[in-house]
């Protein structure tokens, strides 16, 4: 065969395919006939071949009268276009209403074979779902089957199981009962010899401490009761040599002189802690009101109260033991007589004056005269505070007040304030201090008004300012 019209018929061939695969025809899935568009193209075809030879002459032999006539026929074609103009319009609109139909039956025919196809597959998967359904169907058959038996040994495991565990817990209730048992018992045991080992040792303990205790309690009042009378009798013999000291103690009656003031202070008074306690008030009181004056100073709490604030102060007292105790402590005391002291002092030279305990110590016709010596001595707007015991609480006169043998008589507040008004004191202030029932408990049976009335409060404590 000819290279070349082999060639050629491979063209032919792959034209005729893509025309083809362009335009399907045949028949699809299922037997479905795909219609033939063949007709149809070469109706077109032919219509094109018409509408593209309007206008033109046909060819004749070549010469002088055909050449006449063909130019007279295109004058005549030219002469007429105008009326003809529409009917070629019209016939080129239907070749392209024909292609257009064409090309949609084209694409009808190619949707369908895709159709076709996609019909195929899933055919095919319905079949694959078909066989695994049926597959299912056989294992719900089986699995039916397996749990029936399954569940059959499922109780009796469980029911072995569940005896198991109740011999066994059975077992361990009765092991843990009696391992309780023993233990309750061996701690039993052992707290009881515990407890008697404790109760030996603690009273081991406290008898040894208490022993220990009274040895060093003797020891150390054995020591103070002798320093103290060697005190009091370097005072005495320092008195008896003295006529001024012996002036300034007169105040104290002789057979109270050689009383342990100290000792009887700590036992009727307070500790010292006690009583810097209740006196915290006077420090907010006499903050702006330095240099301030302690009269009869005693153990000094006043005086560490109003160190400890910042405030200058000084105190007196006439007890030997107690100005050794205060300077022991670094306070600035000094042992004089009160009515001495305040008249040895320049005029408005002090800022404020405290008097805690001391006034009803003295005669009564001396108290007017110490106010009159304070007003003295007191700048304008000085403070001075007279603390006492309260003669409105009857319970002083059973508990408190005849204590102190020297102790003369009370003053009550009303009075107080009268002496400090005639003397020229301004804003009295009285303040009542320690209610009784806090002392005495019992008092609380009492009806609340007539507790107030007649078992108050303890001390008072009365607050006045010189008046310019």
């Amino acid at each position: 065969m000819d290279p070349k019209g082999e060639e050629l018929a491979a063209v032919l061939a792959e034209i005729r395919q893509r025309v083809r695969a362009r335009h399907p025809n045949g028949t699809v899935s299922g037997g479905i006939q795909i219609p033939d568009l063949t007709p149809l193209l070469h109706a077109r075809d032919a219509a094109e071949g018409k509408v593209a030879s309007i206008g033109s002459v046909n060819p004749r032999p070549p010469g002088l009268l055909n050449s006449t006539i063909q130019r007279l026929k295109r004058l005549v074609a030219r002469a007429l276009d105008w009326h003809i103009r529409e009917q070629v319009e019209f016939n080129r609109a239907m070749v392209a209403c024909v292609q257009s139909t064409i090309e949609a039956l084209n694409d009808n025919n190619r949707a369908m074979a895709a159709l076709s196809g996609r019909i195929e597959q899933l055919r095919e998967e319905s079949h694959d779902l078909r066989n695994q359904a049926q597959q299912m169907v056989d294992v719900r058959t089986h699995w039916s089957q397996w749990r029936v038996d399954w569940e059959q040994k499922l109780a009796a495991n469980e029911i072995h199981f569940l005896k198991s565990i109740a011999e066994m817990q059975s077992a361990f209730q009765h092991r843990v009962t009696l391992m309780d048992a023993n233990y309750r018992e061996q701690v039993k045991q052992h707290h009881g010899n515990f407890e008697v080992a404790m109760v030996r040792q603690s009273e081991e303990i406290h008898k040894r401490f208490w022993a220990d205790l009274d040895r060093i309690r003797t020891d150390y009042e054995s020591v103070i009761h002798a320093e103290l009378r060697l005190a009091r009798q370097k005072a005495s013999l320092a008195r008896t040599t003295d006529p001024a000291a012996g002036h300034a103690a007169s105040n104290v009656p002789a057979e109270f002189v050689n009383i342990d003031w100290l000792k009887f202070a700590e036992k009727f008074r307070g500790s010292e802690e006690a009583v810097r306690q209740r006196q915290q008030m006077y420090a907010d009181r006499f903050r702006a009101h330095a240099p301030v004056l302690d009269i009869g100073c005693g153990r000094g709490e006043m005086l560490e109260v109003f160190q400890q604030a910042g405030i200058a102060a000084r105190g007196i007292d006439l007890n030997d033991d107690s100005i050794a105790l205060c300077r022991s402590k670094g306070l600035d005391v000094e042992k004089a007589d009160m009515f001495t002291y305040l008249s040895s002092l320049a005029d408005s030279s002090l800022g404020g004056v405290v008097c805690c305990q001391v006034v009803e110590h003295l005669p009564p016709e001396r108290l007017p005269e110490m106010i009159r010596l304070l007003h003295e001595k007191l700048r304008a707007g000085a403070l001075v505070a007279i603390e006492t015991p309260n003669p409105e609480c009857l319970a002083i006169f059973a508990t408190h007040f005849y204590i102190d043998p020297t102790h003369r008589h009370p003053i009550p507040p009303a009075l107080m304030s009268f002496y400090l008004e005639e003397a020229g004191f301004g804003r009295i202030e009285v303040e009542r201090l320690y209610p009784a029932v806090e002392a005495m408990p019992s008092l609380a049976e009492l009806p609340e008004a007539f507790r107030k009335d007649f078992f108050g409060s303890l001390d008072y404590a009365v607050f006045a300012t010189r008046l310019p």
